[in-house]
């Protein structure tokens, strides 16, 4: 199963094409920029209180059989937050001193 690659930051919109080098998951595919990860959510995720990951690059070109961004597409779904901002800083706050490895 490929990853989702959702299109924006789930935070401010951003856009995050498949491409951008500034797009930051959690473990369960919540997306978001970097810029947000580090400015606003302290790496911690609103949604399951873990930590971020810099998001893969899938390949455009197709170096093994189906497997390129042409063949398995990137979501075109875009998911916002469903918590106010000051229900995530909240959060974030309360778990930012925990360290993601032991949240």
């Amino acid at each position: 199963m490929a990853l989702q690659l959702r299109p924006n930051c789930e935070y401010c919109d951003r856009d995050l094409p498949p491409d951008a080098t500034n797009a930051r998951i959690c473990s369960y595919e919540c997306t978001f920029c970097a810029d947000c990860v580090e400015t606003k959510l302290s790496n911690v995720c609103p949604n399951c209180g873990g930590g971020f990951a810099p998001r893969p690059i899938r390949p455009t070109r197709e170096w093994r059989p189906g497997v390129c961004t042409t063949k398995q597409a990137p979501s075109d779904k875009r998911v916002h937050l469903k918590y106010s901002q000051e229900d995530v800083a909240a959060h974030c706050a309360r778990v930012k001193d925990v360290p993601p490895e032991k949240r």
